[in-house]
């Protein structure tokens, strides 16, 4: 199944996308799939974040090979740290840069997330598929100089717009196995597979729920594989999961950082 979340007029909305309509739920999807008997025509729908978080988890160093392009050691155990939700943004949104007062380096991080179904506190990672309403792409935006500056991570990655998610939420992709490229401006700059996570998805949400409640709508993403870089304004970032498609954003320079550069 396939569920977006849309703007349907003043309203946010739920919804199943089947051959190029969108079937409008009645309530969230998080207790089960109800239809109002409403449908919309996908083309020239505005699709929003496919989330309700109150949480978006985020994992760090769970490729070797970004762990290595940055010259860092691969940890005993999965590195968590949070991003507000105020960083979340919507497919084809903007990602606004900072000033350069506050930061000079801007970077991509594409990676698959998901979005917890119920509640969810320790939770094996046999039984974690069954807490998972779906999978989706993700931009985990940093400040990569902040982030060294800093030791720690919090505002790097959580700027307000840092966490792009869309475009739709599948259940029907094999999160263990599916391929990953981001293009920056057209040209790939990632591409990889899921395998090659050192863990996976359901040994993540084990970990996650032994200190923390999940709870429906929250996000979790799962680490980015090698090959993040700078963004700069103007520049335009496609993440692509097969199966899921392709979240676009743009990365816009405020008037006062544009007349900087």
């Amino acid at each position: 199944m396939i569920l977006v979340k849309i703007q349907d007029g003043a309203d946010a909305r739920w919804g199943v996308l089947e051959n190029g309509r969108v079937h409008l739920l009645s309530a969230p999807p998080y207790g089960g799939i109800t239809r109002s008997g409403e449908s919309r025509d996908a083309a020239g729908i505005r699709m929003l974040a496919p989330c309700d978080p109150t949480s978006i988890v985020a994992v760090g160093k769970n490729y070797a090979d970004h762990i290595a392009e940055f010259d860092s050691i691969v940890p005993e155990s999965p590195t968590i740290f949070l991003k507000p939700v105020t960083s979340l943004n919507h497919p084809d949104g903007d990602i606004l840069l900072p000033l350069k007062t506050l930061s000079r380096r801007i970077d991509y991080e594409g990676e698959l997330a998901f979005v917890v179904k119920r509640k969810a506190r320790n939770v094996q990672a046999k039984d974690a598929a069954g807490y998972i309403l779906g999978y989706t792409c993700l931009n985990d935006v940093t400040a990569r100089d902040l982030q060294r500056r800093d030791g720690q991570w919090m505002r790097a990655k959580g700027f307000d717009g840092f966490a792009p998610v869309g475009p739709v939420l599948s259940d029907e992709i094999d999160p263990l196995d599916c391929e990953i490229s981001t293009t920056l401006n057209g040209k790939t700059v990632q591409k990889s597979n899921t395998g090659m996570m050192l863990w996976n998805v359901y040994e993540l949400f084990a970990f996650i729920t032994a200190f923390m409640t999940l709870l429906p709508g929250d996000v979790v993403t799962t680490g980015t594989p090698e090959g993040v870089g700078e963004m700069v304004g103007g520049d335009i970032v496609e993440i692509a999961i097969a199966g899921i498609g392709v979240l676009r954003s743009t990365a816009v320079c405020p008037a006062e950082l544009a007349s900087d550069a």
